[in-house]
């Protein structure tokens, strides 16, 4: 190259590789749950979510449609129930609290979320019926009478998001006040009967009374 020959242009940049759709997917939903957790369903907006998840809004209602969509695909918390393969069964109610307490308390979104949903009105229901299909199958491993199995999963998921929703949402002081230990005293009996206590036939009702005699 002469003195007098002009320089080359620096070559552009290479344009980033395409996401595949699973991981944009997984991106959105990311941001989605940060951002609905920390400013709730209303102030919440699409346009923010994309930019915190690095993408063009329109990326998001394509995978979505709208931010109903968004929020309701967001919100399906995974418990990651272990299967308690070695849990003996005296040792269910226990196991089964420390692991909500534990999962609970390792990521703060989920009571976030739950949070949002009641707010919103959007939850209808989605949370219990997440929640009892998560814990079905541990309910099933522990219960004798499959029949049995619905309602008693209901009456276990009644106890562990009622905590939740105290301890971590409503954030009752007498209930933060107290230990994971403390709680699983309490609970952990509770949850221990609902699994494994026979079946009790449904009360009579009061006698009939008898008119009195002469």
């Amino acid at each position: 190259m002469t003195e007098n020959s002009p320089q080359s242009p620096p070559a552009a940049p290479a344009p980033p590789p395409p996401r595949r759709s699973d991981a944009t997917r997984a991106a959105i939903l990311e941001a989605a749950v940060a951002r609905f957790a920390a400013d709730g369903y209303e102030r919440a907006t699409i346009r923010a979510i994309a930019r915190d998840a690095g993408i063009d809004p329109a990326m998001v209602m394509r995978y979505y449609g709208n931010k109903e969509g968004l929020y309701r695909a967001a919100s399906e918390i995974d418990l990651r129930m272990p299967d308690f393969a070695d849990v003996p069964l005296e040792g269910a109610g226990e196991a089964l609290v420390r692991h909500f307490l534990h999962r609970w308390e390792e990521d703060g979104t989920l009571a976030a979320m739950i949070r949002v949903g009641l707010a919103s009105g959007l939850d209808g229901g989605r949370q219990q019926a997440l929640l009892a299909g998560q814990l079905g199958p541990a309910v099933a491993r522990f219960c004798a009478d499959p029949a049995e199995v619905p309602r008693r999963t209901a009456l276990v998921a009644s106890q562990v998001l009622g905590m939740a929703v105290l301890r971590y949402l409503v954030e009752v002081p007498a209930v933060t006040a107290m230990s994971r230990d403390e709680i699983v005293a309490w609970l952990a009996p509770t949850v221990q009967r609902y699994l494994t206590e026979e079946s009790r036939p449904p009360e009579a009702g009061p006698a009939p009374r008898t008119s009195p005699s002469g």
